[in-house]
């Protein structure tokens, strides 16, 4: 595929092999997404992600995805937000500090490995007490059942998940986190961006059928308990572009179970 911005005649020119050239109005909804899709793809090769933290602590994430987020929990309130992949903190604090904002909830982080010293580091923040980190295998049974012993039944519980980004890993998460994921609230796979980086510097061809992406495909295509969703712009906004993410298509939510009649 080429693309040719002209600015000077305000246009977006798509030419792919086989194809008519598609031109575009430069400052309409379909350029913004054609541009926006260069754009991450770009970033992502650049490490664009790793210039962010949060209150001191490397975050990884795309700005736009922590904005949106926050948009979730306040529409979920969660009690309980679990996350595989941990890192260096950052994105636990970021959870963290919204569960005060809100006045509830608490984080739970898990992961395989955890960075030396991590723990205290966390604890010295404000709002440290709020998290709680189990280490081991995030879809094995024995994190599992040290999640079911920390966790109330009646929380609404949020998961996160952003830890070995192989479609099996993804997939074992998936089948492990669904069943405790309350009704109207999520479970969210980070960077399925990945099967879109197949081809960038830094990407992997077998990323295409091996990623997050691919993972929540299958995932759905077994459990119609959850339902994909896109982000929805507030009242009055219908015409703004779709979301810029690293997350597309892996904001998942639980179906509320139909009353009987």
């Amino acid at each position: 595929m080429k693309l040719v911005i002209d600015t000077d005649a305000g246009t977006l020119a798509v030419e792919e092999a086989g194809k008519e050239c598609v031109s575009h109005e430069l400052y309409g909804r379909e350029a913004f997404a054609h541009i926006s899709r260069q754009w991450v793809r770009a970033g992502w090769s650049l490490r664009y992600y790793h210039g962010f933290t949060w209150m001191g602590l490397p975050v990884l994430q795309l700005p736009d995805d922590l904005v949106r987020l926050q948009e979730v929990f306040w529409e979920v309130r969660p009690s309980l937000v679990i996350e595989t992949g941990v890192f260096q903190g950052g994105s636990l604090l970021f959870h963290a500090c919204l569960c005060k904002a809100l006045g509830q909830g608490r984080v739970v982080g898990v992961d395989i490995d955890m960075p030396a010293g991590l723990r205290e580091t966390l604890a010295r923040r404000d709002v440290g007490s709020l998290i709680t980190l189990i280490q081991g295998d995030s879809a094995s049974p024995e994190v599992l059942r040290q999640i079911e012993a920390l966790r109330n039944p009646d929380e609404t519980t949020l998961v996160l998940l952003d830890s070995d980004h192989s479609r099996e890993h993804v997939r074992r998460e998936l089948e492990a986190f669904a069943p405790i994921v309350t009704q109207g609230s999520y479970l969210i796979a980070a960077d399925t961006i990945m099967r879109d980086l197949a081809d960038v510097p830094g990407g992997e061809p077998s990323w295409i059928e091996d990623s997050p992406a691919a993972a929540v495909d299958a995932f759905l295509a077994d459990h119609p308990e959850f339902e994909r969703v896109t982000h929805s712009p507030p009242a009055g906004l219908d015409d703004l572009p779709e979301a810029v993410s690293y997350w597309g298509g892996g904001w998942l939510r639980r179906r509320a179970c139909r009353q009987a009649t």
